[in-house]
């Protein structure tokens, strides 16, 4: 693995994004978790929709369930990038 460089100085814009980064940690796993809710939501009415009506057109609507767990994913990473640069940078 390759080691960390001790002498790397941010900037004043580099520290000031760490900064909000590490400020939405906490919104980003929220917005994550809120996100994977309503996709499985949305699969259950979708379900039951199809149950009732077998023309129910499901095809379209699980594009949209992806496109939702795709972005709770990207909310994850975030969150995961924010708490390791809580690591690595000084409060």
């Amino acid at each position: 693995m390759a080691e960390l460089r001790s002498t790397a100085v941010l900037d004043e814009v580099e520290q000031a994004f760490a900064a909000r980064a590490m400020r939405r940690k906490r919104l980003f796993l929220v917005l994550s978790n809120v996100s994977v809710a309503v996709a499985l939501l949305l699969a259950v009415v979708y379900g039951w929709e199809r149950f009732r009506d077998p023309s129910f057109a499901i095809g379209p609507r699980a594009v949209v369930i992806l496109l939702i767990l795709l972005n709770a994913r990207q909310n994850l990473r975030q969150h995961k990038y924010a708490a390791i640069l809580e690591k690595l940078l000084p409060s």
